[in-house]
């Protein structure tokens, strides 16, 4: 059974350190550091949500263990070429000595080290020098973001070979489920009533209690929507609004849309996003903003774009290698605004003074969505918050919504026919993080975008939607990006409520035929929680479906003839109210074909 920390403990209890150590430890790190070292376990595993100093766990624990002797050397094993080297930073900052240029091919190192610093892909590509390593001393292995041991069956398997002689392993995640049913080394998995096994930590620290602590940031994030244009493989022009009930390949079309540099959708949120960077600064003059891409070529493309917005080029991140690494640094020890990176930014990489996001690739996976909001949480002072702007798209806003949930490795799940892996495009790209900046690949994709609009959709805020819809640079969707930076988090809840009630009486007081130039109800929606309108939704889409099979009518034409008599934008835009009304309608449609 996993332990959570104690809640009546202030963050940075207590106030002292042990050798080795800098600064004081937060209540988590002390409470989870008396549990390891009482438990006298070879295996622990601790699960703390991104931001909450999962590296400073770590490092105490080494630093407790060389201490007493009961092990005299470390390997950190880390998912990327950075991140390995950003451990060893932080060893050293501490008095820990760790070697993040060890090579296979020499499989040897300086005795002034204490230990070193590798990645997963490095060990898989030759473990048996790395168990010769294990076994030659009495080792502590740390096997950061342990999930990625089981990207693949080899990887795992690499980390039993090399690290099975290792005197102690502590395991750390900030996002320890999968979808697959790949065990991950060294973790142990608990059957439940259910009959299904679930990973089980020995020490969890949930976003929901870092954020009660003040570990970390409470976020807002920004949803922005629009309607996309494209043309399909066969020819056929395609219009949607982002949001809308779709297929699956729709779904994923118009999201790549609104995503192409060469489109009004990125140039607009990207605009806003600066312009709510912008307003941070007012509180804290050092923040900065990240954009992670999709690609090298829009992620050179936003750059151009931020270029042209702030008339300052951005720092811009394309690969995983050394350069990467010293890029990354500068950056986070600059003011500088801006940083535009591919996928390897998202996951571990410490730049504190990260406020602002835009999250710009299609990746549609929990884990990574996760590791991406973490890079903006990471609490400095009281009072801050992070801004993360998003497109309106189902999965992300349901994300979003439950950031507080916590989530076990689950094995024994079964597969259903012809159902996809989500973390397939992660684990792809996690796999290919060594490649050279030079080494582009280009995805031919089965639609050419064409044209699109944003607009400023909604703010997700502490499990509740506030806001109507409103035209880039209005003074509506200027509300929200002006949210001072530095507020509490109660506080954030207070002003967005005022913002809303101040957009609601604006529209009503509109002269006819104004108010409906976005298609905006009179009445905006009342703030609900997440899970109720999802559950509507659910029900809506359910009846749908299940009309669907007896009219034989298109998903969409039903949802179009829907939003016709009854009113209202589609329904991931529309309210409690327009949703039941929906579902009364289908219903009686239904009812009148039997």
């Amino acid at each position: 059974m996993s332990q959570s920390a104690a809640s009546h403990l202030s963050p940075a209890f207590p106030r002292r350190a042990a050798w080795g150590t800098a600064g004081a430890l937060r209540a988590w790190q002390a409470e989870a550091l008396q549990l390891y070292l009482d438990s006298g376990r070879t295996d622990f595993l601790a699960v703390a949500t991104p931001g909450a100093g999962k590296t400073t766990f770590a490092l105490r624990v080494a630093a407790e263990l060389l201490s007493a002797g009961e092990v005299t050397n470390i390997t950190v094993v880390a998912p990327t070429e950075h991140l390995k080297t950003q451990w060893a930073d932080a060893a050293a900052r501490v008095g820990i000595h760790l070697d993040p240029r060890f090579s296979n091919t020499t499989a040897v190192t300086s005795s002034d080290y204490d230990g070193v610093a590798v990645t997963y892909a490095q060990v898989a590509s030759r473990p048996s020098v790395h168990e010769q390593r294990t076994r030659a001393e009495r080792t502590l292995v740390i096997l950061d973001e342990i999930h990625h041991a089981g990207d693949s069956k080899s990887w795992g398997e690499a980390c039993l070979e090399a690290f099975e002689p290792a005197t102690k392993r502590l395991a750390l995640t900030g996002t320890p489920f999968r979808s697959d049913t790949n065990p991950i080394p060294f973790v142990a998995y608990e059957e439940g009533n259910d009959g299904i096994r679930r990973s089980s930590a020995d020490y969890t620290y949930g976003y929901g209690n870092a954020l009660s602590d003040g570990v970390v940031r409470p976020v807002i994030f920004l949803s922005y929507s629009g309607n996309m244009r494209w043309r399909t493989k066969a020819g056929d022009e395609i219009e949607a609004r982002l949001g809308e009930p779709m297929t699956k390949d729709a779904v994923s079309q118009a999201w790549r849309t609104a995503l192409d540099p060469r489109g009004d959708w990125m140039p607009n949120v990207l605009r806003a996003a600066d312009r709510r960077l912008s307003e941070v600064r007012k509180s804290i003059p050092d923040a900065g903003g990240l954009v992670i891409a999709a690609d090298q070529d829009s992620a050179r493309a936003y750059a151009k774009l931020i270029r042209e917005i702030t008339g300052a080029a951005p720092t811009v991140v394309l690969s995983d290698d050394t350069g990467a690494s010293s890029r990354i640094d500068d950056f986070a020890a600059s003011e500088d605004r801006w940083m535009v990176a591919v996928r390897m930014v998202s996951e571990g990489v410490d730049v504190p003074r990260l406020a602002v996001g835009v999250y710009a690739t299609t990746i549609s996976t929990p884990l990574f969505f996760a590791q991406a909001v973490g890079r903006f949480v990471r609490s400095r002072r009281r009072g801050e918050t992070a801004s993360v702007f998003l497109p309106t798209i189902p999965d992300l806003l349901g994300f979003a919504n439950e950031m507080e949930v916590e989530r076990d490795h689950v094995l024994d799940k079964p597969r259903k026919d012809g159902e996809e892996d989500p973390f397939a495009e992660e684990d792809k790209l996690l796999q290919e993080a060594e490649r050279e900046e030079d080494e582009d690949t280009e995805e031919t994709l089965p639609f050419e975008a064409l044209e699109s609009d944003a607009v400023f959709d909604r703010v997700l805020y502490d499990g509740a939607e506030f806001g109507m819809q409103a035209h880039p640079g209005s003074e509506e969707e200027q509300d929200y990006l002006g949210i001072p930076g530095l507020l509490e988090p109660d506080q954030v809840q207070m002003l967005l409520q005022k913002r809303q009630a101040r957009q609601i009486s604006h529209s009503r007081k509109r002269p006819d035929g104004e108010a409906d130039l976005l298609e905006i109800p009179a009445e905006r929606r009342p703030v609900v929680t997440h899970k109720e309108l999802l559950e509507l939704r659910k029900e809506l889409n359910g009846l749908v479906g299940a009309y669907v099979h007896q009219s034989g009518k298109p998903h969409g034409i039903i949802h179009t003839e829907l939003r016709r008599v009854c009113g209202g934008p589609p329904s991931a835009e529309a309210t409690a109210g327009q949703l039941g009304e929906r579902i009364k309608k289908v219903r009686e449609w239904a009812t009148r074909m039997r």
